[in-house]
Parts: C-alpha cells; structure tokens; sequence
C-alpha cells in the first residue's frame, strides 16, 4: 500500500495549532511530547545497555527532555540530565516539567558530563526547539559541539539544535542526530538544505492532534500517493499513439548529449514516441544508443506534441533565444530548463511574454539559475529556498521546482511541496535533463500537470536511491543510469497500486 503524504507546516503553523490545541489538552502538550520522545528513545535503545544522557537547554525544547528523562527514571533506567540556564527562568511548562523530574528523584547537572567507559546508550538533545532564530555561541555552542563528537545514536526532540525550521539554515553550529524525533507535522527546515543531514531519519509524532482541523497545511511531502491516480495498467489493446509525443529541445554545438539524456529518460518514462530536436547543424542524424528517438532540427519539432520541454544544451545564441522566443509564443505545455531560463533570465520581453502566456509554463531551475531568475545571489536563494521558489511561481504565473537537496515545488496559486527522495549520487552531469526528460514523458501521456511535476520528481529522486541500493554510487553516479531505474519503479508502482 503507497504510503500517504504526510503536512508540512512552517513555525508559525505549527505555533498557531498549539495555540488552539492548548487549553484543552490533557495531558498536556508537553507532557505528550516528552512521553513520544521516550518511547521513540525505546526503540534506538533496545539492544543498548547503560546510561543515556539528555542535554536540556532555557527554553521549551529543555521541558520536553526533562519529561522524558522522568519517564525514564520511573521506569528504573539510568539517565543523567545536563541542564544550561537558569531553572527560575524557565517559561511555565517547561518550569513544572523541570520540577516534576526533581520531585521524582532527578538530579541535573549543570556541566556537560563525561562519557561512562562503555558509552552513552543514547545521547539526546533537548537544547533548542523551533523557536530559534540567531546563532548559537558560546557555551552551548561548545556543547553541541561536544555532543556531536560522542560515538553511538544521538536524537533530536522537534528539530535539531541549531537548524532553522523554516528553512534548514544551520544558525552558528547544529546538533547532528541520527534520528530526530519531530511534533505535530513535518517543518520544511527538516526536508530541504542543511535539514536532512542534521536530522537522520526523522519521526513524526503527531502527538494526538489533527494539525489539519485546526489549519489547513500549506505545504505537503511528496509521495507516490499523490499522484496514484495516474497507475493504470496498460491495456492489452495499446499502440504507441495512446502514450503522446515527447518533444525535447536544445542541444547546440558541443552539448547533444543533454537532450539525448532527456529523450532516453523520456522513453524509459512510458512516451509513445520521442522527438529531440537539435540546434547544432552538424547534430548525428540517429541515436546509436537509442535509436528510438528521432532526431530533427529544433524547428521542425515546435509544432510537435502535446508538450514542449526545452533547455538541455540549448546554448544562449541568437538561434537559440530566437527559438524560446518562437516557444513562448506558441500554444503549448512549456517545461524550460537550464539555458532556457537563463535566457529568460537576461530578456525582460521573453520574461514577460512567459508571464502573460495562456499555456502552463513549468521552470525547473537550481539555485544559481534561480537566483539569475529572481535577480540575486544565489546564498540568498538558498537561505530561504521556500520563500525563493513561492517568489518565481508568482513573478512567473508558473509551475516551479527548485532542484536541490529536498526539493520545493510550488503552483501558481501559492501552494507547495517537498520531496525527500534522492541522494548525493545525483550531483552529477546530466542528472536535471533526465528529469526534463521525465516530465515531457509524463505531459505526453496525459498525466495532468501537477500530477506530471510531483512524479517525475519523485520518480527521479527514488530511480537515483533504487541505484544507490543496489551499490551504485552516490560517488559515480551517472545520470546515464537513471532511466533503467525509472522505468523498473514506474512499472512496480503501477502494480503496487492494483495489488489488492
């Protein structure tokens, strides 16, 4: 069974659900929280003897740690409790939490502890919360730094110490979990930049709340779920003509190779038929690898399909400007990628005449090509990728994925999601034209646009973890090896969701 999506909300989502949620929780909410991180704790800790030590810091995040270490002192096990701040200061909760342990017996050390011989069975960071919002120095940047240096499993309670849950910014120096146990929802900081290598693998306790009654989640995790609806089996009765036209364009002197990458990945996807075309006079004539595409010269491919996808080795000439312009003109389905959107990027009448067009347009920029797009740097674009890739679908009126580690896509209409699939494998040549390959393949055979964004994806991402699996990189990894993969998950999928 296809596991379904799960929400995604920022900090002041998340703020405004424990807000309502409050006044009538009983137990309370952090009562809740410290009791899942415990028993989460269980699990990492079930063939670990020995003490685990909690570090707990000023605020909430410290109230959590302190319930879970008197759930673990009533239970018999040994843990020790380090604990940097003031208790007088503690916010109201967090005070009784701090209270509740030491009425239980605890003890709390206001220095970091040194390890027992045999090592801790866990080491937990309960410093800081979502609430976060400058650098972390000084003493408790020590230790972090410290803790991140102890051998065996470390879980972070909400979000790793240090990593901004909006955007997945380090702030100063960040807790490194290995497994990170997070509230109520999803936060994007969690899924996209610095996120996933700060977290480990990530748990979410929704701690006996509905986020969705209480608001609608803006953003959502990208899972084959979402676009299930699109795995019918084929029919025995089927021709090509039932699947579309893949149309791919670029490909100027030197850079063929780009959309040949596109238009494999395209046929391995499921098109009827592919169509590359190619600028460069002297293009070949036949795809000795894949001799099912056909190659043509760019123009005679402009009026082909149902879709256009351009961009892979398309060169920024005038030939090159003067087709997108034709393009953007034209009535259909546009995918731009690479040096398309940096040609759009430097023509204020191309942007424009994007912006007005009546057809979808779909961008699929990385942060550099983004930043060209949004006039910019490129750290900027990073710092806030969210905000980043919500300002080009307005700016744009289109349908945009900013590529990266956890990917963001965003619709016109200001809604927006992550995908967590894929791995470092993919920071490779070629590897964002076989997703332009992908969504030419997915528009040709009907798949409605959002469905068609959110699975290729995914589909890209998840083809680069089947080959990670199976001891195919992440160092080597060729972009050329993806569409095999594609095609074997696209094909599992589709049985999946029909096995009853």
């Amino acid at each position: 069974m296809l596991q379904p999506s799960l929400p995604i909300y920022p900090v002041a989502g998340i703020r405004t659900i424990e807000t309502a949620a409050m006044p009538t929780a009983k137990p309370p909410l952090m009562e809740r929280a410290g009791r899942a991180s415990a028993e989460e704790a269980v699990r990492l800790m079930i063939d670990r003897p020995g003490a685990l030590l909690i570090a707990c810091g000023p605020g909430n995040n410290g109230g959590d740690g302190f319930v879970m270490a008197r759930h673990f002192l009533q239970a018999g096990r040994k843990v020790v409790v380090a604990f940097s701040g003031d208790t007088a200061k503690l916010p109201g909760d967090a005070k009784k939490s701090w209270e509740a342990w030491r009425d239980a017996g605890g003890e709390t050390l206001s220095d970091l502890p040194a390890a027992p011989p045999e090592g801790w069975a866990l080491v937990v960071d309960a410093l800081f919360g979502i609430g976060l919002q400058r650098p972390i120095t000084g003493r408790l940047a020590d230790w972090i730094r410290a803790l991140n240096a102890l051998p065996g499993p470390r879980m972070s309670i909400d979000v790793p110490s240090g990593l901004c849950a909006d955007t997945g910014r380090v702030l100063g120096v960040a807790f490194r979990a290995t497994h990170t146990v997070t509230f109520i929802a999803l936060k994007p900081g969690l899924l996209t930049l610095d996120g996933p290598d700060h977290c480990g693998e990530l748990v979410v306790k929704r701690l006996d709340l509905d986020a969705n009654s209480f608001l609608p989640a803006p953003g959502w995790e990208v899972r084959p779920a979402l676009f299930a609806d699109q795995f019918s089996p084929r029919r025995l009765n089927s021709h090509k003509g039932l699947f579309g036209d893949a149309v791919i364009i670029g490909g100027a002197s030197g850079m063929c190779g780009a959309p040949l990458l596109a238009g494999r990945a395209a046929l391995r996807a499921g098109a009827g038929r592919v169509f590359v075309g190619l600028l460069d006079p002297r293009a070949p004539a036949v795809d000795l690898v894949q001799p099912e595409l056909m190659l043509r010269p760019a123009e005679q491919t402009l009026n082909e399909g149902h879709a256009i996808a351009l961009g892979p080795g398309l060169g920024r000439d005038a030939d090159a400007s003067a087709l997108l312009h034709q393009a953007v003109a034209g009535k259909h389905t546009l995918v731009l990628d690479a040096d398309a959107l940096n040609l759009v990027a430097t023509d204020d009448a191309l942007a424009g005449a994007l912006t007005r067009r009546h057809a979808p347009v779909v961008l699929t920029p990385h942060p550099a090509e983004a930043a060209r797009l949004l006039k910019v740097r490129a750290d900027e674009v990073q710092a806030n990728r969210l905000e980043a890739v919500l300002m080009l679908a307005r700016r744009f009126d289109a349908h945009v994925v900013l590529k990266g580690n956890g990917s963001l896509i965003a619709h016109p209409d200001g809604r927006w999601l992550i995908n967590r699939s894929g791995n470092p494998g993919m920071s490779a040549a070629g590897m964002g034209d076989v997703l332009t390959g992908l969504l030419a393949a997915l528009l040709a055979q009907g798949w409605p646009i959002e469905s068609a964004i959110i699975g290729a994806v995914h589909l890209h991402g998840s083809a680069a973890d089947l080959l990670l699996a199976k001891g195919i990189g992440p160092i080597g990894m060729g972009a050329s090896e993806l569409p095999d993969a594609v095609r074997i998950l696209l094909n599992q999928w589709v049985a999946q969701h029909q096995r009853p």
